[in-house]
């Protein structure tokens, strides 16, 4: 399969939410509505530190998303790009679109002057871990969160 790798535009709403809430689905959670519309507007419309990646397939059908978010760290002069919900079509897993999305982050990240791309996975994605063994290393920090 031929993939092609471009950045995520407003024109794309149609084929990425498809997508969007298979990566919810996936991950057996919702998102309201509005802040859906939110968050496609700031990953388009330019002027936020974030954006994402559409892969496409025959005829140009979207089949695979990533989003990323800049974020500053204390440890460098470049910013860390957070990469956040890589979601490939079920069928099309393990033949490329999950790394060329991840590549395309990586070097857009370069070009931005980031320092790393960093992502995280729940332990139980054993496929996105084969890959991602594959293509980054594994911190060994475990994630706490507080939900506020």
């Amino acid at each position: 399969m031929t993939i092609a790798v471009r950045p995520l535009v407003a024109a794309d709403r149609a084929g990425w939410r498809p997508l969007w809430d298979g990566y919810l689905a996936f991950y057996r959670t919702a998102v309201a509505d509005d802040v859906t519309d939110l968050t496609f507007r700031r990953l388009t419309r330019g002027g936020e530190p974030m954006g994402g990646f559409v892969a496409t397939g025959a005829e140009g059908r979207i089949v695979g998303i990533v989003h990323w978010i800049d974020h500053r760290s204390c440890w460098t002069a470049g910013d860390y790009c957070y990469l956040q919900d890589l979601f490939v079509e079920p069928g099309l897993r393990g033949g490329g679109v999950g790394r060329a999305l991840i590549e395309a982050v990586c070097a857009a990240a370069t070009a931005r002057g980031c320092s790393r791309v960093h992502w995280l996975t729940h332990e139980t994605n054993r496929d996105a871990m084969h890959l991602y063994d594959k293509v980054a290393d594994r911190s060994g920090f475990v994630q706490y969160r507080r939900i506020l």
